[in-house]
């Protein structure tokens, strides 16, 4: 109880609070005596506001702290929450008033050690192989000669020196180099821009669009590499258009952008040699298949004129050819004077015999050539020579017509000869007498009982059926008594 003034009623000086000034006065002492900290934990509840703040609980196996994550550092933190993930979080520990609880406010959050580092690889290795961004038919060749080469990686240290250098030495080509971070906060969205930005760049420009990628990294731990490990640039390697070569830390260092990537070089300048072959060793070649390209064509063509030379020594000689050509024209040409002079005699012969003819017994002669001509013309029509053929067609069908009538008849009857012939010769008339046909197991059919042993199993082909029989043994000479027991049956062969 109190009095109206405030002081309690049992005249104690005990200052008496209200609700909001305890709550003020317990986050004082709080964020007072833990100003900063560092706390381990299992990670559980993660949400993301629509504000951008980040909610989420840090529980081990006693108790349960809730945390928060204001929108400003939650951009800057170098590890996503995400639920069972265990991490160590780093801030003040403050009170919340309005449900009397107390939270710790991150400013920094890490993965606890490196058994959850690999548990958190393993699990988002299996996640994105699920999705298939790391098969093998997804991945492209990577261009022999690429005019340009793009290189993602830190503007410092001597990654991109070496990278420089090699392809420098082996095959000059123009480098475009995207500055990135590649470690620490923010360097997997940097890495994946750079990817991205390479991918939207258009030939026509005067930037121009790489032919290749190059992601490089030295080597580092497995924190120092973890943002090649990250979601983002994992999707955005295997989304590059560009084939890409990921060379990231040493040999012994495998992170998911490798498995992306459409080839994996163990060091940064091995990325280099393989991005551009050495000039030295492809002008060698080049001359060494030059030498052979000439040495094939003067072996070809060697070969050639030797068999033209092979084939002309077994043509006869031009010069005889021409003799007999000429010989040949000069037949011909005195042939054919011969005929002009005989034919222009000829025609002068029948214009003498038509010069004492007058021009009326000249026309009249015309006249009787042509009417003549006109008659065997009338003879020769198409429509008369039409109804000969179809005539001697008809009378060819009607013969052709009664020759196969008559020829079907005949085979026929030769066929209903053989027929009742055949019939006469089958053994199934035989059977049909009462005679049966044995066969053996193999179906052969037994003419003899030589050979057949006792037990052996038989068919028997009647004219209405089959019937299994087996052989019995050779019967005994009868004797009085078998003759008067009336027992047994005899062998049936």
């Amino acid at each position: 109880m109190t009095e109206a003034d405030g002081t309690p009623a049992d005249g104690s000086n005990r200052p008496v609070f209200t609700v909001g000034e305890l709550s003020q006065a317990l986050k004082r002492v709080v964020e007072g005596e833990f100003a900063w900290v560092s706390v381990r934990g299992e990670v559980s509840g993660f949400k993301r506001a629509a504000s951008g703040h980040l909610y989420f609980a840090i529980k081990d196996s006693d108790a349960v702290l809730d945390a928060v994550c204001w929108r400003g550092v939650a951009g800057r933190l170098g590890t996503a929450p995400e639920d069972g993930l265990e991490v160590v979080a780093t801030g003040k520990l403050s009170t919340y008033p309005g449900r009397s609880r107390y939270q710790i406010v991150v400013e920094r959050l890490e993965l606890s050690g490196a058994g959850a580092l690999l548990a958190l690889l393993e699990a988002r290795k299996k996640a994105l192989a699920a999705e298939g961004l790391f098969d093998e038919a997804r991945k492209r060749d990577l261009p022999y000669l690429p005019e340009t080469v793009g290189v993602v990686t830190s503007p410092t240290g001597a990654v991109i020196r070496d990278i420089l250098h090699r392809i420098e030495d082996r095959f000059p080509r123009r480098v475009l180099v995207w500055p990135v971070k590649v470690q620490g906060a923010g360097a997997a969205e940097e890495i994946a821009a750079a990817i991205e930005g390479f991918n939207r760049l258009d030939a026509g420009r005067p930037v121009p669009r790489p032919d290749v990628l190059i992601v490089a990294r030295g080597g580092g731990s497995l924190e120092d590499l973890w943002a090649f490990n990250e979601e983002v640039v994992v999707r955005a390697a295997a989304a590059s258009e560009i084939p890409l070569i990921s060379a990231v830390g040493h040999e012994t260092d495998v992170t998911l952008i490798d498995l992306a990537a459409d080839r994996r070089a163990p060091t940064p300048t091995a990325a280099a040699e393989i991005a551009v072959p050495v000039r030295a060793d492809l002008l060698e070649r080049t001359q060494s298949l030059e030498h052979r390209l000439s040495a094939s064509l003067r072996r070809q063509f060697a070969e050639r004129r030797a068999r033209i030379d092979g084939l002309g020594r077994g043509l006869p000689a031009a010069r005889d050819r021409l003799t007999t050509a000429s010989q040949r024209l000069d037949d011909w040409s005195e042939r054919l004077a011969r005929g002009a002079r005989g034919r222009l005699a000829a025609q002068r012969q029948a214009v003498g015999r038509l010069r004492p003819l007058r021009p009326r017994q000249l026309l009249a002669l015309k006249h009787q050539q042509l009417t003549h001509a006109a008659g065997r013309l009338a003879a020769d029509r198409p429509t008369a020579r039409i109804v000969q053929a179809r005539q001697a067609s008809e009378a060819l069908a009607e013969r052709l017509a009664r020759a196969g009538r008559a020829a079907l008849s005949e085979r026929a009857g030769r066929v209903e000869t053989a027929s009742r012939l055949l019939e006469s010769y089958s053994y199934r008339g035989v059977l049909a007498r009462g005679f049966a046909v044995v066969r053996d197991q193999r179906e052969r059919p037994l003419t003899s009982a030589a050979g057949v042993k006792s037990g052996t199993a038989l068919s028997l082909e009647f004219h209405d059926g089959r019937a299994a029989a087996r052989a019995a043994g050779k019967p005994k000479p009868r004797t009085a008594k078998s003759e008067n027991d009336g027992g047994g049956q005899g062998s049936l062969l």
